[in-house]
């Protein structure tokens, strides 16, 4: 069906259907009709399908720990690194997915793909535990561990977890772009709506994980393992489903090609010209005509001042054309500005990721060390006991109430505050404030740590007994957590999928799965050096197999150190940061991606 274009102010400029100004299409590869594709209608689809496969991933992977200490007979600190090491893993598949979906499967294909692989790996895991795993039948509880496993049901089990790190990772990132694709950000009413989404989007994450952190946990804390991974299994067929049924309304970004060809060109290029003399000015650098930019459905990016060398690519010179029709002759000598700015915004989006890794090492140890913190404290009220790791519940609760409290208090307080600047803070200051927070939580997680040794040591020194101080007061290291994530996680979502050239969407939401990925690496290397050096002249370590032994306050001292070491070196990075300036409809700078610090 054909349709015309509207202007920004949502007037139509014919008398035929209004078509979405960014050049997203509809399932049959036509322009996508506003009215009948995208808006909240696919946005919520998206959202419950995030709910439901959150729900799944986090069936799994929230009693993790517990599950490799208890059936599979693994100390704390090895646990504890196989867990780090596989959320890592889950976070790295990100990229392979990202890659895939810019540059030849689209994201559409790419989640319907990647989440058939969750759905099988969850199947597979299911199976192994009810059948192989958890043996003796009703094994696993605190008081009854499971016996010995042959290498083939232990290599099942791995090829089972890493089959879900696998379809979990791969899909993630482009369902988060997949959702935002949905607005059109060219449309000033939908363009809220689209940077409203990731908010709603982390919310329904939190909100998905609830369910898992609560009564699935509760199940397998008591060793029915088998039940709660059929659960998550369920809910990530569900998922799968909801997502298809949304299919006829979907607006879709066609891929863009491979994304290494076209930086290795500009690399090429600008390394030939090294020394070849360039004057000043703009007017002899490249750019293709019209409106379009050289990169498949991708819009123009305006020329900036930084990474001199880079322009070199763009130079032109009288080897680079063939003919009086000025077509380039070789990529590989020149490039247009649009393809040199590509390279450009990922070399100055890369300091700020690399500052967000140790926040991620701080957000990982809810998964890990938090739930052991929690197992060795008193966690019964009356003949009922709270699973450990059922407090991450206290998380998703303070996500859902700051997200709130953000979007409906503090932000438009600071937009009244901040006059000149109707749009509050920006992304790059509320993922600062994000670091403040998280090392406040380190250093309330370091003194309960405090009082639970003092108490644990007072009653029994050297047995596996839990301390008589409340798991309840982990509650305000896990709320700081979550008014943390608010700040840094969405803030982050939003800068890298605004920041990120049209091209490489997914890849920009893949960049703050990967920086989740190596935080949880650096906390398996930091746990295994800590442990190395601690253990000394007998002493058992911070982090020992009975924590009553140990000092893990110190290790949550050393992480609200090194965080604030981050947050220092972050605030520099932020201040040198220049946004991308891409070239709206009318030739000119859209102003959309104004950035401040």
């Amino acid at each position: 069906m054909a349709c015309l274009e509207v202007s920004k102010e949502g007037k139509l400029k014919g008398e035929k259907e209004a078509c979405t100004l960014d050049g997203t299409v509809d399932l049959h590869g036509r322009p996508a009709i506003r009215e009948k594709t995208g808006q909240w209608f696919a946005g919520i689809v998206i959202l419950l399908n995030q709910g439901l496969a959150t729900l799944a991933f986090f069936g799994v992977g929230v009693n993790l720990v517990l599950f490799l200490t208890r059936v599979l007979q693994q100390n704390n600190a090895d646990a504890a690194n196989n867990v780090s090491k596989w959320t890592g893993t889950v976070y790295i598949f990100s990229l392979v997915g990202a890659f895939l979906s810019d540059s030849y499967w689209g994201r559409y294909k790419t989640c319907a793909i990647f989440q058939v692989i969750f759905v099988i790996g969850l199947i597979s895991l299911s199976i192994a535990s009810n059948l192989f795993l958890l043996n003796p039948k009703g094994c696993g509880n605190e008081t009854t561990p499971c016996g010995s496993h042959s290498s083939w049901e232990i290599g099942l089990f791995y090829l089972s977890i890493y089959l879900i790190a696998l379809g979990n990772g791969g899909y993630q990132p482009n369902i988060a772009t997949f959702g935002a694709d949905q607005f059109d950000e060219e449309d000033p009413k939908e363009g809220h709506s689209k940077v409203a989404f990731f908010s709603y989007f982390y919310l329904a994450l939190n909100l998905g994980s609830l369910f898992s952190n609560t009564i699935l946990g509760y199940f397998e804390n008591e060793g029915i393992w088998a039940l709660g991974f059929w659960v998550s299994t369920a809910s990530a067929c569900a998922a799968l489903v909801l997502f298809l049924v949304g299919t006829p309304r979907y607006r879709h970004f066609k891929p863009t090609g491979n994304p290494l060809s076209r930086f290795c060109q500009v690399l090429v290029a600008a390394t030939k010209k090294c020394r070849v003399e360039m004057p000043s000015g703009e007017e002899n650098l490249y750019e293709v005509n019209g409106k379009e930019s050289s990169i498949n459905g991708g819009r123009k990016i305006l020329h900036t001042h930084g990474f001199k060398f880079l322009d070199r690519a763009a130079y032109i010179t009288s080897r680079d054309f063939k003919d009086e029709k000025q077509r380039p002759h070789n990529p590989w000598r020149l490039c247009p500005i649009s393809q040199v700015e590509e390279v450009k915004c990922i070399l100055r989006l890369l300091p700020i990721w690399l500052c967000t890794i140790i926040y991620s090492v701080v957000f990982t140890q809810m998964a890990s060390l938090f739930v052991e913190q929690g197992a060795a404290m008193k966690s019964k009220i009356s003949d009922f006991r709270i699973p450990p790791a059922s407090m991450s519940s206290f998380d998703i609760l303070s996500v859902a109430v700051f997200i709130f409290l953000y979007r409906r208090v503090l932000d438009p307080l600071m937009s009244k505050i901040k006059k000149t600047d109707p749009k509050g803070l920006t992304e790059l200051q509320r993922m600062g404030v994000g670091l403040v927070i998280a090392v406040i939580a380190m250093v309330s997680a370091g003194i309960v740590e405090c009082y639970r040794l003092k108490y644990a040591r007072k009653d029994c020194t050297h047995c596996q007994g839990s301390s008589s101080l409340s798991i309840f007061w982990q509650v305000p290291q896990y709320v700081l957590i979550g008014a943390s994530e608010v700040f840094m996680y969405v803030g982050q979502l939003e800068f890298f999928n605004a920041q990120a050239p049209d091209g490489l969407k997914s890849f920009g939401s893949a960049l703050c799965m990967t920086s989740i990925s190596l935080g949880n690496y650096v906390s398996s290397l930091l746990v295994t050096m800590v442990m190395k050096i601690s253990t000394i002249d007998n002493m058992p370590g911070w982090i020992p197999g009975n924590l009553n032994r140990g000092h893990l306050d110190r290790f949550y001292f050393l992480l609200a150190g090194l965080t604030m070491i981050d947050l220092i070196v972050y605030i520099v990075c932020a201040k040198w940061y220049k946004s991308i300036k891409r070239e709206g409809k009318n030739g000119e700078d859209d102003g959309k991606d104004e950035f401040r610090v």
